[in-house]
C-alpha cells in the first residue's frame, strides 16, 4: 500500500531533522511502509521550492493552509516557531489530518487544552516532539525503575543546561519575546525535562518555583536594545503524586553546557544517572557490593537496548540526535498505520504545558501551586 503522506511546515533546523527522519525511517525499520514526503510549506513559494528540492519533497507551497488541504497529505508535521503551533495544529485537526507538532504544544494552557480536546474528538493520531525519551538508554532507565531493580524511588533531580544565551552579546531573537515564544528556557528546554520526569517517575502534585532573567536587554539586528520578556533560568521544587520529592533546574545561560539534559534518580536499592551530552551511556548503581567495590558502572548503548539494534549490531558505537528523530518518526508512523495511540501525544503536551504554567505562577506569586490531574482529557 502507499506510505503515509507527510506535509512538513517549516524548513529550519527542526524541519530538516524531520525530513532526514522521513527519508531514513523505512531503511531502519522494516515494520512500516516507507512514508511519502508529499508536500513542504515555507514562508513563500521560492523558499518552499528550494526546500523541496533540497529535502526531496514532491511538492512545495508558500501557504501552509494549502498543505493542510492537500489530499495527498495524511500527516501535518508542524516544525515552526512556537506561536504558530496552535493555529496550524488546530487547522490540521479540523481537516481530519493526523498531526505531529514540535514542542511546546502551544503558548498557553488554554491553547493546549483546546488542541488536546480537538485531537481526541478528531480521532486521529497526534504527537509532540519530545524526542529525548525515545533514546534507548532512557527507555532502559524506565525499565529499570518500573521493574523495581533499584527499589522504591526516593528522589529525582533533573537539569537541562545550555549556553546559547549565556553571552550578553547573543542577540535578541523571537525566543526572547513572549508573544512569539511564550516562556523562555522553560518552553525551549524545560518542556523536555518535564516530559523526562513524567516518563520516569510521574507527574507533580504540588510545587514551588522561582525564575529569573539574568541578561535583561539584548540587541536586535537593527542595533536597538530590547527588553527580554521571559526567563533565562527556572527552578522548581516538587512533590510528585507518589509523594516522592523532585527538583528541576533549567538554564539557557549555563556557560559551557551544550545539551546538558541530565538527571539523578535515587532508589532504595540503587540509583541511575544520565547526561544527554553522553547520550549513549547510562550509569547504574546497585547495592550489595563488597566493601570497597561499590560504585556506579557505565552501561554502554548496544543492541540489547531496544531500538539501538536497528541501527548497529555492535555495542559502544553510539547513536546520535537524528537517530532519535528516526525512532520517534517510526513510532508515530506505526501508530498511524495501526490506529494506535502515540506517546508523547497532545495529552502529554498539555500536561507539560500545565507544569510550565504552574512553575511560572509559583514564581510570580511566591507560593506553592497544587496541580489537579483529574480533569485531564483522557
Amino acid at each position: 500500500m502507499a506510505g503515509t503522506g507527510f506535509g512538513l511546515i517549516g524548513t529550519g533546523f527542526m524541519g530538516r531533522a524531520h525530513a532526514i527522519a522521513l527519508a531514513s525511517v523505512a531503511a531502519v525499520f522494516d515494520d512500516i511502509e516507507a512514508p511519502r514526503a508529499a508536500c513542504i510549506a515555507d514562508a513563500d513559494e521560492e523558499s518552499a521550492a528550494r526546500a523541496a528540492r533540497a529535502l526531496r519533497f514532491e511538492r512545495a507551497c508558500g501557504d501552509w493552509r494549502a498543505l493542510v488541504a492537500d489530499s495527498a497529505v495524511d500527516v501535518v508535521d508542524v516544525c515552526t516557531p512556537n506561536h504558530l503551533h496552535y493555529e496550524m495544529a488546530l487547522a490540521a485537526l479540523e481537516a481530519g489530518k493526523h498531526v505531529f507538532c514540535e514542542k511546546p504544544l502551544a503558548l498557553t494552557v488554554a491553547e493546549a487544552e483546546r488542541l488536546a480536546r480537538a485531537a481526541q474528538s478528531a480521532g486521529v493520531v497526534h504527537g509532540v516532539g519530545l524526542n529525548y525519551t525515545t533514546n534507548p538508554m532512557i527507555r532502559t532507565a524506565r525499565e529499570i525503575v518500573t521493574s523495581g531493580e533499584i527499589g522504591e524511588v526516593l528522589h529525582f533531580s533533573g537539569r537541562y543546561f545550555e549556553d546559547y544565551m549565556a553571552s550578553p552579546e547573543a542577540p535578541f531573537t523571537w525566543r526572547c519575546e513572549r508573544r512569539l515564544a511564550g516562556s523562555g528556557a522553560l518552553a525551549d528546554l524545560g518542556s523536555h525535562l518535564i516530559n523526562m520526569m513524567h516518563y520516569l517517575v510521574g507527574r507533580p502534585r504540588v510545587l514551588a518555583a522561582d525564575t529569573s532573567t539574568a541578561i535583561r536587554e539584548r540587541r536586535r539586528p537593527d542595533g536597538v536594545m530590547q527588553v527580554v520578556e521571559n526567563e533565562d533560568v527556572a527552578r522548581a521544587f516538587i512533590e510528585l503524586e507518589s509523594g516522592v520529592p523532585a527538583t528541576l533546574e533549567i538554564s539557557r545561560i549555563a556557560t559551557g553546557r551544550k545539551c546538558g539534559l541530565a538527571f539523578d534518580l535515587f532508589g532504595t536499592r540503587g540509583a541511575l544517572r544520565f547526561d544527554q551530552e553522553r547520550m549513549n551511556e547510562l550509569e547504574l548503581f546497585t547495592g550489595g557490593e563488597a566493601p570497597g567495590r561499590a560504585g556506579y558502572r557505565t552501561l554502554l548503548a548496544g543492541p540489547a537496548h531496544g531500538d539501538y539494534a536497528r541501527f548497529c549490531p555492535a555495542p559502544g558505537h553510539g547513536l546520535g540526535i537524528n537517530d532519535l528523530k528516526v525512532i520517534e518518526m517510526h513510532d508515530f508512523i506505526r501508530a498511524v498505520e495501526r490506529g494506535e495511540r502515540f506517546y508523547p501525544d497532545f495529552d502529554e503536551g498539555l500536561a507539560v504545558q500545565r507544569v510550565m504554567q504552574a512553575i511560572e505562577d509559583a514564581a510570580a506569586e511566591h507560593c506553592r501551586v497544587t496541580l489537579d490531574w483529574t480533569a485531564e482529557t483522557s
